[in-house]
């Protein structure tokens, strides 16, 4: 069975995230990490490849610098990874990279696509869904428990009111949510292994993948202007000197909340 991984290279969680005011796009200049919940779609495919054997393979849409964390998923124990890179994609929105990713998924032809449920610097949770009706695909997100018999997988999803089990036939696109497992950390032995493992770095032109259709060139949403938020005011910033509990009670009461 051929499984692919669609995850992203986010800001690293410690970095400070910034819009950038002259591109009006998240500032990603900073420390990358592969997106969090994208960590549990690459472990849920090695344990359907160890079961059921086959390959898992990575894929990524981003600057070239992305590959630096898609070798996190090759230490895991990916078997290759492939990164499309281009000038031209610099800032696709939802169409544009749901194309681009259903463009080279197509190159792959693999019978399970799985992507993390959210990315942690969009927080979108759509993407999968695109990608999915892109590439006509059944499509079942927010898993917890999967499993694959035949040609068919089953999904089992917590919802508000219990739990939904849904069933599909191959090639289908699944979104995993955190809950699905515990992610492995690489093992020094992994991480060694996975610099000799394949890396490819693809152009849009290499993906068949038309340059008028990603970046901005290609996308349907338009940011005009970025801001920061107004300023709060009515700020009191108290010195804790021991009578700030005091001081606390005193505000509150002169503005008759107690």
């Amino acid at each position: 069975m051929k499984i692919a991984v669609c995850v992203k290279q986010v800001p690293d969680a410690t970095v400070h995230k910034r819009l950038d005011p002259s591109t009006h796009r998240l500032d990603r200049s900073g420390e990358g990490a592969l997106n969090p919940t994208d960590l549990n779609a690459v472990e849920e495919a090695l344990r359907l490849r160890d079961a059921h054997g086959g390959e898992v393979a990575i894929l990524s849409l981003g600057p070239e610098r992305a590959m630096d964390s898609l070798r996190k998923a090759l230490a895991m124990g990916a078997d290759r990874a492939v990164l499309v890179s281009d000038a031209a994609a610099a800032g696709s929105d939802l169409v544009a990279t749901s194309h681009a990713l259903a463009t080279a998924l197509g190159r792959e032809e693999p019978d399970l696509v799985l992507f993390g449920q959210q990315s942690s610097d969009a927080d979108g949770a759509v993407l999968w869904a695109a990608v999915a009706d892109r590439l006509r695909r059944p499509m079942v997100s927010q898993v917890a428990e999967l499993t694959i018999e035949g040609g068919t997988l089953t999904g089992k999803r917590q919802t508000e009111f219990g739990y939904d089990v849904i069933s599909a036939p191959l090639p289908a696109v699944v979104a995993v949510s955190d809950a699905i497992n515990e992610p492995r950390y690489p093992s020094l032995k992994g991480i060694m292994g996975a610099k000799s493992k394949p890396q490819e770095t693809v152009s849009l032109a290499d993906a068949g993948i038309e340059a008028d259709r990603v970046g901005e060139a290609g996308s349907k949403t338009t940011v005009r202007a970025v801001a920061p938020p107004p300023a709060k005011s009515d700020q009191v910033k108290l010195e804790d000197d021991g009578s700030a509990a005091e001081k606390i009670v005193e505000y509150l009461a002169e503005k008759r909340l107690i």
